[in-house]
């Protein structure tokens, strides 16, 4: 499994190298914005570790150049703790956001989501529709009025997981070891910026959805009629 590591600083670099090839990845790392775009195109990473903040080129600049002809999964390491930052992130095609400092088995977690290959859909009804949305849970696509929606591989898997229990309260627990593996990793904040990621893309008026419900303290609900 192959992993390119963008940041400009060395030493974390250095650090993640070593943890991650402990743990069987094979790491490349860039050091700038368009040295990281060079080493996708040449490398064809499985995943891209990418920090926002570096030169010549921002990580934001760096997903949207990849976004243009690659759908690898790509997770924002980075010290920029605001909701701002990890919205436009995800806006721009990031998969994941993780803030420094972090924990390595937090890391090691959310690298396995991102690379776990999906289980084959169950026999039965394949096919979830609500508003004017459909979702095919076989094909592993979105349309909205007929036109494709982009969903990011996080995105893809919580919405997944809600039109495969329609109606039903899925806990934040739940969702949290269904995303990334383990119900270690702490909520915060992530699984409102997918659901609200997701209304963006879904509802007629994110602000006030109809479909893809929060059930204050407790998680979400996917209701399929209004």
């Amino acid at each position: 499994m192959k992993v390119l590591v963008a940041d400009d600083d060395p030493q974390l670099v250095r650090a993640v190298r070593i943890t991650l090839a402990a743990h069987g990845y094979d790491v490349v790392a860039a050091p700038d914005g368009p040295a990281a775009i060079a080493l996708a195109a040449k490398e064809h990473p499985d995943v891209i570790m990418l920090d926002l903040g570096m030169p010549h080129l921002d990580g934001v600049g760096v997903i949207h150049a990849i976004r243009g002809w690659s759908e690898v999964p790509i997770i924002v390491v980075s010290g920029r703790s605001g909701s701002a930052d990890k919205v436009e992130a995800l806006d721009a095609g990031a998969d994941d956001y993780v803030t420094k400092p972090f924990q390595i088995d937090e890391l090691l977690a959310r690298l396995r989501a991102l690379t776990r290959r999906s289980s084959s859909a169950p026999t039965g009804e394949s096919m979830v529709r609500f508003g004017d949305v459909e979702v095919d849970l076989s094909a592993k696509s979105v349309r909205r009025r007929g036109a494709r929606v982009h969903l990011t591989p996080t995105e893809w898997r919580m919405l997944e997981f809600l039109a495969r229990n329609p109606g039903t309260l899925v806990t934040r627990q739940t969702l949290l070891k269904t995303l990334w593996g383990t119900e270690q990793v702490t909520d915060t904040g992530y699984l409102r910026l997918y659901i609200s990621q997701l209304r963006k893309k879904l509802e007629v008026d994110p602000g006030h959805p109809v479909h893809l419900l929060t059930e204050s303290g407790m998680g979400y609900r996917l209701t399929l009629e209004a």
